[in-house]
């Protein structure tokens, strides 16, 4: 294994120090996966994966790892300094990919051979919760992912990190805008909005549905709630002021997809 490992030149320490602002992500069509568990799950899905780069101080933690690498894939090692200008973990693994951002899917070829659930996502632009929805939409089996003009974008580090590499089997579209596609989105799919003052309880439901979200300030707008189908509120029993967007997201998307009887 150690012939497969390179150097990295300096010009490759300065394209991936860029992959770490969103301009270059998107010139250049590549984001960074750090973590164990991040990078095999990059392994697994159909991204491509142009680059492994390992830190020099932390080999116990990436042999295991390294021995599944297809022979393809370029193997760097990196020294703490250049690590430092690449990795977002304070505590790091000392593994992490440069990965191939695959091209934007065509929504109404998406639309057209999806079955759903789908989740559409307003304005959310904490990168850690989206993050977290990635996670939790990948558990539940929703696929495809829409994210409205306003959101964070998918590839930022800490969405990558937080999403545990759930982002790699998802198919995530972004800037839309949800006033114009949602007419479309309805056609096909059975839209439920999540609303904190009113609405019905969560419910089982059948796989054409659109599972509708704002950002955990704003929630969603009465604009976009209007061409819900259905609304949806989570009753509580505490006097908390609320729930986090990723725990509400998780319990719409275990209702949504619940059978019924369990």
């Amino acid at each position: 294994m150690s012939e497969r490992i390179g150097k990295p030149t300096k010009s490759q320490l300065k394209g991936w120090e860029k992959l770490t602002m969103e301009k270059y992500r998107r010139r250049e069509g590549l984001c960074l996966a750090e973590g164990v568990k991040v990078v095999g799950e990059l392994l697994r899905s159909l991204w491509k994966t142009e680059a492994l780069l390992i830190s020099a101080e932390k080999s116990g933690r990436w042999e295991e790892i390294l021995a599944g690498v297809p022979s393809g894939i370029p193997i760097y090692r990196l020294t703490d300094r250049e690590w430092a200008t690449l990795g977002q973990d304070p505590s790091p693994e000392g593994v992490m990919a440069v990965a191939a951002v695959p091209p934007p899917a065509d929504l109404a070829y998406r639309l057209e051979t999806e079955g759903g659930p789908l989740l559409l996502l307003h304005q959310v632009n904490n990168p850690n919760n989206l993050g977290a929805l990635f996670r939790t939409a990948h558990w539940f089996g929703f696929r495809t992912v829409l994210l409205s003009d306003g959101s964070c974008e998918a590839t930022n580090p800490k969405v990558v990190r937080t999403s545990m590499g759930s982002l790699f089997h998802l198919a995530v579209m972004e800037n839309l805008d949800f006033d114009n596609i949602l007419p479309e989105i309805r056609g096909r799919f059975r839209v439920v909005g999540s609303e904190v003052r009113e609405g019905g309880s969560p419910h089982p439901c059948a796989a054409g549905t659109a599972l509708l979200m704002g950002s955990e300030s704003h929630g969603l707008p009465e604009k976009l709630l209007a061409q819900a189908d259905e609304r949806w509120r989570i009753p509580g029993a505490g006097d908390a002021e609320s729930l986090s967007l990723p725990q509400a997201a998780a319990i719409l998307m275990y209702e949504c997809v619940r059978k019924t009887g369990c």
